[in-house]
């Protein structure tokens, strides 16, 4: 995809979008590493920062993993688990603390879910848990 240099989107958000496409439609299935940065770098006429950009979306938005001098890889997204949660409670979301990323093996960009209820807290990590709160859906 041929970047538009005279668009209003900046050169990097145009790389993320494509790439993003990509991963939605298959081209660049679940565990499929990406091309490395001088190869993306030149397929989309950019320079590496541009790229260096592109990816820190995409790893914000979960949708990749990369891995320090070993490229990045098309993140799986994992199977959701239901949780249900009953009586008051209140749920909230947030970034993870680095131990909790190491605690749930979180990749970059994956929030947690805290559920306070019965004076203890639980934080539960977004990408493999569904929450389903019995009445939330009664109009």
């Amino acid at each position: 995809m041929p970047i538009d240099r005279r668009s209003y989107v900046p050169a990097y958000r145009q790389v993320a979008d494509d790439l993003r496409e990509r991963i939605r439609h298959g081209e660049l299935a679940p565990g499929q590493q990406l091309p490395g940065e001088d190869r993306l770098a030149s397929q989309y006429d950019v320079g590496k920062d541009t790229i260096r950009d592109a990816l820190q979306v995409l790893r914000t938005e979960g949708l990749i993993r990369t891995v320090w001098r070993r490229g990045s890889w098309v993140r799986a997204q994992p199977t959701r688990s239901r949780m249900e949660v009953r009586g008051p409670a209140r749920v909230s979301a947030r970034m993870p603390t680095p131990e909790e990323r190491q605690e749930h093996d979180l990749d970059e960009g994956v929030p947690v879910l805290v559920v306070e209820r019965d004076g203890r807290v639980e934080v539960l990590p977004s990408d493999r848990v569904e929450l389903d709160l019995p009445g939330a859906h009664e109009a």
